[in-house]
Formats: C-alpha cells, structure tokens, sequence
C-alpha cells in the first residue's frame, strides 16, 4: 500500500475530476495538494502513469482540497507534475 504522506507525488481520480499533485497534509477527510494540476484529459491513463504525458491540463492557484470521499483511485506519480497545456 502507497503511504499517503507529505511530499509524495500523486494521481488522484475523483467521481468528477481528476489531479496530479504533491500532497501537503492528510487529515481525515481531506487530501490537500499543492502544486496541483487538474487534469481536463490523461490521453490513455496506462501511458499516462507510465511515461507521465498528460494530453490537458491547467494549473490550479493556491493550496486545493481534495475530498477523501470523492475519490475513486491514488496512483503514484514517478514523474515530473505536469506542465499546464496551452
């Protein structure tokens, strides 16, 4: 089991969204990322987690909150977070 601790880097796939960041802090019910990005489209999620290319994404500003009880799936993330598509 991946430990969720602060300073990993992480895929997380929500019910609605989905984000690559570095976890801040965990609480009970919160997963609170920085350098967060939201991912609009992975491309093909195997390729994704494999070689890190991400087909869209945008930037989120600030410290983002990720409900623990949205979320699907954490996958670890072994590569550089994600540059904002243009």
């Amino acid at each position: 089991m991946m430990p969720l601790k602060k300073g990993s880097k992480v895929f997380i796939r929500t019910v609605t969204y989905h984000y690559t960041g570095e976890i801040e802090r965990v609480t009970r019910s919160w997963i609170i990322l920085k350098e967060c990005t939201w991912i609009a489209e992975s491309g093909r999620f195997s390729e994704a987690l494999e070689k890190g290319t991400i087909a869209e994404s945008e930037q989120m500003p600030g410290t983002v909150y990720v409900s623990r009880a949205t979320i699907v799936d954490i996958a670890e993330w072994r590569h550089a977070l994600p540059v904002p598509t243009q």
